[in-house]
């Protein structure tokens, strides 16, 4: 049995997937454990090979992901393209760790003992992975994970089944063996029973989660039953910070990227535009001037900058966000409320803690601008969060700006870039809400494999018995 998705700019269905159950999962999970053996004992070099196979189908299927995320997700094809681009290039990153996975001899007090740290492969890993960018954050769940020795399941988005299926087929593609990588679709009203039982498999050894914040506090307590790591990178709402002496012009370029890439539906968007005051009069101005440039529209036509956001639910709750917003005293310099999924770029000035902009992560086109003192306020307005997983701060003195860095609590910090930046050889994850653990290079190494300690005596053994 299939559910489908409908695209959310037309209504007509986008894409249909087999709706898969809880009681389908002990079969996948086994065949993944089954897998796993092999996989971990191949040498580093093939699965390099693979792994480098596997980038290069991914963009052979360039034409096929960019309609697909168009019709699942309303995203450009700008959008789609970049994704594709950075999967791409984590999958070739994942594919340059396979010999970089190694372990220490350390020191001994013990005569002759040879005493080694070793990495090893953990078994099957599940990866669930959201529809805002599905290329990189599929790919993101499993290619560290593949290239650490594990078998994996990815668990695609109800949102994105296709775009997310279209991964799984090019890692086939490319020779993966039967079982070492595996997908689960299912139907949005089965979806909690179906992670459930993803989570509770007992092949399953380890979870990544990329999503919300609510859904990752699930998971995590769920996990924790099992006593099962996870890796979480949830919600977020970014400050980007503007001192007195930034240049305003390169402030407004990255806050406007930041805030409005993807209809501002990425974690690392900017959500809070802190000004000192000094300034602040002077940036509005010109930033106004760039959103109103920032007009949506239908992106199969793709001459607007912004495409559809995912769903009526994102613009009712965008629009709840700026009434409150508006009616407590703030003002809009730039867009409006949305009327459809095609929502131009709005920025709202002059919000304050009274507002639920202030501290709700809006996952959409608006952006709350917040007026600081200065700079020590500005710090303090941008730890005032419960999120904490990307942030910017735009000075001509980079000796200040690295200072203010250190001060904001978050997991990223650009100093005069913006607050989406995202490298697949960087780690990358957020404090607080916004999770725990990190991708990315050596460090999602350390995620996705074992630490065994393992010595070697050389010598004959004196004892106290």
């Amino acid at each position: 049995m299939d559910f489908t998705r409908i695209n959310p700019l037309t209504g007509t269905v986008a894409s249909s997937a087999a709706a898969m159950k809880a009681s389908d999962i002990p079969a996948i999970a086994g065949r993944a454990a089954a897998a796993f053996p092999a996989w971990a004992a191949t040498g580093p070099n093939a699965r390099r090979a693979a792994l480098q196979k596997a980038a290069t189908a991914l963009e052979g299927k360039k034409d096929q992901f960019v309609a697909a995320m168009m019709a699942e997700t309303g995203s450009t094809a700008g959008w789609a393209m970049f994704n594709l681009g950075l999967a791409a290039g984590i999958v070739r990153e994942a594919a340059a760790l396979t010999t970089q996975i190694t372990g220490e001899v350390i020191p001994s007090d013990k005569p002759g003992c040879l005493s080694m740290a070793l990495k090893e492969p953990v078994g099957v890993i599940l990866g669930i992975a959201p529809w805002n960018a599905p290329i990189i954050l599929g790919v993101r769940a499993i290619a560290v994970p593949l290239a650490c020795g594990n078998a994996v399941i990815l668990k695609a988005s109800e949102a994105c089944p296709q775009t997310h299926a279209l991964i799984i087929e090019a890692f086939a593609e490319a020779g993966f063996p039967e079982g070492v990588v595996n997908l689960v679709t299912n139907a949005p009203e089965d979806a909690a029973e179906v992670v459930g039982a993803l989570i509770d498999a007992p092949e399953v050894k380890r979870i990544n989660f990329t999503g919300s914040t609510t859904v990752g506090r699930i998971i995590a307590k769920r996990a924790a039953e099992h006593l099962k790591p996870c890796l979480l990178e949830l919600g977020g709402k970014a400050p980007l910070l503007v001192l007195e002496d930034a240049d305003l012009d390169e402030a407004v370029k990255a806050a406007a990227f930041g805030a409005f890439m993807n209809q501002g539906q990425i974690c690392m968007s900017t959500e809070r535009i802190i000004v000192v005051d000094a300034v602040a009069d002077a940036f509005a101005q010109r930033f106004a001037a760039k959103a109103a440039t920032l007009t949506a529209g239908d992106p199969r036509e793709g001459n607007t900058p912004l495409g559809a956001v995912v769903d009526q639910k994102t613009i009712s709750h965008v629009n709840s966000l700026i009434d409150d917003a508006t009616a407590k005293g703030a003002k809009i310099i730039a867009g409006g409320k949305g009327t459809s999924v095609v929502m131009s770029a709005t920025v709202v000035d002059g919000v304050t803690s009274a507002m639920d902009l202030y501290r709700d992560e809006s996952f959409g086109p608006v952006v709350a601008m917040i007026r600081a003192r200065d700079a020590d306020h500005a710090v303090e307005l941008a730890n005032d969060t419960q999120y904490g997983l990307s942030a910017a701060v735009f000075t001509r003195d980079i000796a200040k700006g690295l200072t203010i860095a250190r001060r904001i609590q978050s997991g990223i910090c650009h100093i005069n870039g913006p607050t989406v930046h995202d490298e697949a050889q960087m780690p990358f994850g957020g404090v607080g809400a916004s999770g725990y653990g990190r991708f990315g290079g050596k460090q999602g190494i350390d995620s996705f494999t074992e630490t065994r300690w393992v010595t070697v005596e050389t010598m004959p053994g004196h004892f106290p018995i």
